[in-house]
């Protein structure tokens, strides 16, 4: 199924580079039409939008694929590391601001 994604990716690419090199091959002096209410150009547009949005999808689906998901008991050992750390991280900020509040009130009561 990649390879089927891979190859429409490939082949969209070499579309747009194709149009791409079209449009810098346009003579300079020669100015681009308005567009009239008879052009096609914003039904384009919209089919290139919705192409793109599209596109956009089907690639985010095959990166998903692609993902290594983590089982049921490597996300609660992951849990617990970090509800662990945090706690300790908690118990250390706590010590050190009770200690600077000694410090704070020994000062305190030395110079008043």
């Amino acid at each position: 199924m990649s390879d089927e994604n891979n190859e429409e990716l490939n082949e969209e690419l070499e579309l747009d580079s194709a149009e791409e090199e079209l449009a810098s091959e346009a003579p300079a002096d020669v100015k681009p039409r308005k567009a009239d209410a008879s052009s096609k150009t914003p039904a384009k547009k919209k089919v290139r939008k919705k192409n793109r949005v599209a596109r956009w999808f089907r690639e985010m689906k095959s990166e998903l694929k692609k993902v290594v998901w983590p089982t049921p008991k490597q996300i609660t050992n992951n849990t617990l590391v970090s509800l662990v750390v945090m706690v300790a991280a908690a118990v250390v900020i706590w010590a050190v601001d009770q200690i600077g509040a000694q410090i704070f009130s020994a000062f305190i009561k030395l110079g008043g």
